[in-house]
């Protein structure tokens, strides 16, 4: 029996906004509050306007990439077409870094949440499960596992707004102001990867990108839309939680949503439970996306035979199972670690690095091949990449100060999974 190592084309664009709003919604329900802890709520506040404003910026440079060379290795494909493949490689490790050690911290959230409804039930155990669960999932087509996705989106999405609704009742300026520059301007550059949590993961899309019908014209409307309701959700959230109750109580916990409701209706309200419930969705659709997009990282890598060929093969509903079988192995081995703060800091210092790589090659691209075809041109051209390039250069640098411990982890897994490529590739 022959292998086959393609994709299917099976994606609209409504479906590219499900996946890029699915593959971040977690970071509105768990992860962002942390930022609260290290700056105060007003220091996130211009963190995350900041880092916001650099997401849309960089989406636009992402749309022009990834509808001009529309592959699943996504920013590994613009690496290596712009400076060839040792670039090509250092973009696809910290592409890796991000998508790879992102489920594990979304799962421990499920984790929680589900602690929550089952407290006889320890919290890592049930994150175990969730993995594999989903992981068992994208076994399947990615039709299957794209509507999943959309479904849970929506409902996600609808989830935030009651949130926002029920707590703007609640709402005073004396709570959100209170102790709110406990970190000064500081807290602003710790608060920042954070900051990015509420965003990371958008580039994901870019990685199904040779699963999308006319990715000319689907590929920047799901980008576009995706990162505006993004924006104003994340914004919305933070205002609303706090506002409504003493930030403080909410700003070291994996689950502030379903917690913010149960300090403002009583511990023991149904619509505590049912938040706790309902915030699943926000949770599983970016588990899923995640695990999509490591997935499809290591399909693109393996199929260019930088890891071995054989991780490239598809089951018969087209999926890459044994790239997503290594996805949910590294995410389960990470769970048992415990340490959801740490993994969403390594997780952003990989994806800030990964997009400064992005926009050298957008630059590269636009300079070595200018008659490429682009279905869409980033605007204002170069002023929006060199902004877009500057802020990721000054988030990157705050995230290495800031944190010292996880970015020598994060440098001493680029050596040693660099040295892996090469050894692979001899």
């Amino acid at each position: 029996m022959s292998e086959h190592h393609d994709l299917k084309k099976s994606l609209g664009k409504f479906q590219v906004w499900g996946l890029a709003v699915g593959l971040v919604i977690s970071g509105e329900y768990f992860g962002w509050n942390y930022g609260w802890g290290v700056s105060g709520t007003f220091g996130f506040l211009i963190s995350t306007i900041v880092i916001g404003f650099f997401f849309g910026l960089f989406v636009l440079c992402l749309t022009e990439l990834s509808t001009m060379l529309p592959d699943a290795g996504g920013p590994y494909a613009y690496a290596k077409r712009a400076l060839g493949k040792h670039f090509g490689h250092l973009t696809a490790v910290l592409t890796l870094i991000e998508f790879v050690f992102a489920p594990p911290a979304i799962a421990f959230a499920i984790g929680g949440y589900l602690h929550v409804l089952i407290p006889s039930v320890d919290a890592n155990t049930l994150a175990m499960i969730t993995l594999i669960f989903f992981g068992a999932l994208n076994f399947f087509s990615m039709q299957a596992s794209a509507k999943f996705e959309m479904v849970v989106t929506f409902l996600a999405v609808i989830e935030l707004c009651v949130f926002i609704a029920v707590m703007i009742p609640h709402f005073h300026w004396s709570n959100f102001a209170h102790n709110g520059w406990d970190h000064g301007v500081k807290g602003i550059f710790a608060s920042m990867p954070f900051a990015v949590w509420l965003f990371l993961g958008i580039e994901g899309v870019a990685m199904a990108s040779e699963e999308v019908e006319n990715p000319g014209k689907n590929l920047p409307f799901g980008y576009i839309t995706g990162i505006i309701t993004l924006v104003i959700l994340a914004i919305a959230v933070m205002l609303a939680a706090g506002g409504a109750v003493d930030w403080k109580t909410l700003s070291d916990i994996d689950y502030p949503i379903p917690k913010a409701i149960a300090l403002v209706t009583g511990q023991d309200h149904i619509l505590g439970k049912a938040f706790a419930g309902l915030g699943l969705f926000g949770l599983m659709a970016s588990l899923n996306g995640i695990i999509i997009g490591a997935s499809r990282q290591i399909f693109a890598l393996s199929r260019a035979q930088v890891l071995p060929y054989k991780l490239s093969v598809t089951n018969r509903y087209a999926s890459p199972h044994y790239c997503v079988l290594i996805t949910v192995v590294i995410g389960a081995i990470s769970i048992l670690s415990g340490k959801t703060g740490e993994l969403i800091t390594l997780s952003g210092i990989g994806a800030v690095a990964m997009y400064i790589c992005c926009i050298i090659s957008f630059f590269i691209l636009r300079i070595k091949e200018p008659k490429l075809h682009r279905a869409f041109s980033v605007p204002c051209y170069p002023v929006i990449p060199l902004i877009t390039l500057f802020l990721s250069v000054v988030a990157f640098l705050a995230m290495a100060y800031f944190n010292h411990i996880i970015f020598g982890i994060f440098i001493l897994i680029i050596v040693l999974a660099l040295a892996a490529m090469s050894f692979l590739q001899k």
